[in-house]
């Protein structure tokens, strides 16, 4: 099952550090927080990767080339730049990443059709933003979604602010609506989970937001189930949540699932 992951917004909140980069590329240690969020998944087995690629892409297409470069000791002989010994001892050698452009401007929702045709036979696929990091089974998730039959899990978080809330019954989600200005309870903290038929409620126009009518037509169509997530999650929207993250590393990043 292929895990997609949203790369391509302009992170205008965290301009201190977009400016420069893309968000997913504003590193919490040493490290991207893309490649966090791709280690949680593949701690789980989930190896098989989708970026959609939108705002300073071409940063993210260079990590990735450069992967074994910057991320290993090796030795060159000047001159003769095909002889490169790497000297290797990360763990992402089973790693399968596909970059796909999406477009600078696209919302979310278009990124999202715009990589149909990466999905491949399975037809199921997780699906999650590239700013945001949480202690959560990916294993569990996955789980939950085929015992329940429906076409979409959005895992709900408790979280510092923000983010599309809904009303549920029996672990259905009945109601989405994005950002509300003063609520309280669970909202949508990404890590999603979706057959291919949630493509139909998708358009590869730029304007399609996945949490405006898609996500809402899920959910009144009774599509739409909840996975309760009550371990850590944080995303990485302002510098000051970038520090947290920054602090909680040094420590015991409550996120790294991984050994």
């Amino acid at each position: 099952m292929k895990a997609v992951i949203l790369c391509g917004g302009k992170g205008t909140r965290l301009k201190e550090e977009t400016e420069y980069r893309p968000k997913p590329m504003v590193q919490i240690g040493n490290r991207p927080v893309l490649w966090h969020i791709m280690k949680i998944y593949a701690h789980y087995g989930f190896k098989d990767f989708v970026i959609c690629l939108g705002y300073k892409g071409n940063m993210i297409k260079e990590y990735f080339l450069n992967y074994e470069m910057m991320n290993n000791d090796f030795t060159i002989n000047l001159g003769k730049r095909e002889n490169i010994q790497v000297h290797s001892d990360h763990e992402e050698h089973d790693w399968q990443v596909t970059l796909a452009e999406t477009g600078e401007d696209s919302q979310t929702g278009a990124r999202v059709k715009k990589i149909e045709k990466y999905i491949g036979e399975d037809g199921t696929f997780m699906l999650t933003y590239g700013d945001g990091v949480s202690h959560i089974n990916i294993d569990e998730l996955v789980e939950f979604h085929k015992s329940h039959g429906k076409i979409g899990t959005m895992t709900g978080v408790h979280p510092p602010s923000r983010f599309g809330e809904f009303n549920t019954k029996n672990n259905q989600i009945t109601k989405f609506y994005e950002k509300p200005q003063a609520k309280e309870g669970m909202i949508n903290g990404g890590f999603f989970v979706f057959n291919r038929e949630f493509f139909d409620y998708l358009s590869d126009r730029e304007d399609c937001i996945l949490e405006q009518d898609p996500m809402t037509n899920l959910a009144k169509d009774g599509e739409l189930m909840l996975f309760r997530n009550n371990s850590f999650w944080q995303c990485v929207d302002t510098y000051r949540e970038l520090e947290i993250l920054n602090a909680l590393w040094k420590e015991n990043p409550p996120w790294k699932v991984w050994e």
